[in-house]
């Protein structure tokens, strides 16, 4: 998903789930921060690399793929972008263990893993609100595509159409697939940017839905493909549908968070809260355009009555900078961080247990005590303190 939905659809979600303006705009920030919190922000902020929630074009282009780069791909990508749906997933017919991990992590709403992730932001702070309705947004646009390298998951071939509804019913169009980042989006032709094609299993060109470009970030478009781990059965994706589902849970989950809601269970949605406004809602989701931030952001200022701040990378930074050793945990980006420590370790731990490394090692703290990155310490000392 693009910012129109991570930024001004969330804030919309927030406010008909019953939060403030204010408490709004810190989850749509902290949801918008999830696609934009690499290595090199956090380093400049000398802030836990770990914490990173994304990984930058060119962070991307020099990253490693051998086995300790795609687990920190890995745990990056699939922690965030691309939550699993179902670990324990088994293919139609007998394969590799190591195809076998890795058709686990396709991606898709209603999972376990999303479940535990709402939960897991409960009473953690408005930051880590934000944070779980990213993932759990984009359960929904990045379905069928895993946050790991893989050609025989990711990849796309010539049978990729759109389809198109017209007054004489609905017509499939030919997607043309270009390699020019620097061209924007026929949506008139169904010409669109993809990464380019590499046999190669590992190569980042085959990460997330790199190969079929932005179309799962476009609320308005439905096609069809044949996917390798599908056994070349064509595939339908109905964005409209899932994004609309996708906001209606969202606001379901977000009422749990707020406690009006004593429990979160998987497809549940809200659609009472948006029936007054379904007919625009729906409008906004379907209609032709490559970003949809200017009707989010009036519809939202509709709803509550505030003006919509428009996102901006620095605005917590020098809060952060400024703080001492001791009070950076309780800064904005502090809280974020310690949000996205909590997730990235959860979904690791969770592939690890099915005896999958693709995400690295994951240790029992309970068991075994803190082994790693200083910054799981300080993870597991703030909980610890948050519990007593």
């Amino acid at each position: 998903m693009n910012s129109d939905f991570h930024y001004y659809a969330t804030y919309c979600a927030a406010i008909l789930s019953g939060y403030s303006h204010e408490e709004a705009m810190t989850i749509c920030y902290s949801d918008q921060l999830v696609d934009l919190c690499s290595k090199t922000l956090l380093q400049e902020l000398k802030a836990p690399a770990s914490a990173a929630t994304t990984q930058l074009q060119l962070e991307l282009m020099d990253a490693r793929t051998d086995i300790v780069g795609l687990q920190d791909i890995t745990r990056i990508w699939s922690s965030f972008h691309f939550l699993p749906r179902d670990l324990d997933a088994k293919p139609h017919k007998k394969c590799s263990k190591t195809y076998l991990n890795k058709y686990r992590l396709i991606c898709g709403p209603n999972g376990e893993l999303v479940k535990m992730t709402v939960e897991l932001a409960k009473e953690k702070g408005l930051q880590a609100v934000g944070l779980a309705m990213h993932i759990l947004a984009d359960t929904w646009a990045h379905t069928y595509f895993a946050g790991t390298p893989s050609m025989v998951i990711n990849n796309t071939n010539y049978h990729f159409y759109e389809l198109i509804s017209g007054e004489e019913g609905e017509i499939r169009r030919k997607i043309t697939f270009r390699h020019s980042a620097s061209l924007p989006d026929d949506l008139e032709n169904s010409v669109y940017t993809s990464s380019l094609p590499q046999n190669s299993e590992n190569s980042i060109m085959n990460l997330g839905h790199g190969r079929a470009g932005h179309l799962p970030d476009y609320s308005f478009i439905r096609y069809l493909y044949l996917p390798a781990w599908g056994e070349y059965e064509e595939f339908t994706k109905d964005n409209p549908s899932d994004y609309h589902h996708a906001f209606c849970q969202m606001i379901y989950a977000m009422k749990y968070l707020r406690g009006v809601n004593d429990e979160f269970e998987t497809d549940q949605y809200d659609t009472e809260a948006i029936e007054p406004y379904d007919e625009e809602i729906d409008s906004i989701i379907r209609k032709r355009q490559p970003d949809a931030s200017a009707d989010w952001k009036a519809f939202g200022e509709k709803l509550s009555g505030q003006t919509i701040e428009p996102f901006d990378l620095m605005r917590y930074q020098g809060e952060y900078k400024n703080a001492s050793e001791n009070e950076k945990n309780d800064t904005f980006i502090g809280q974020f961080i310690i949000a996205a420590l909590a997730q990235k370790s959860m979904v690791t731990n969770q592939i690890f247990r099915r005896g999958s490394k693709l995400a690295g090692y994951s240790v029992d703290y309970g068991k075994k005590g803190f082994r790693g990155d200083k910054a799981y310490r300080m993870l597991i000392e703030r909980l610890e303190g948050m519990d007593k």
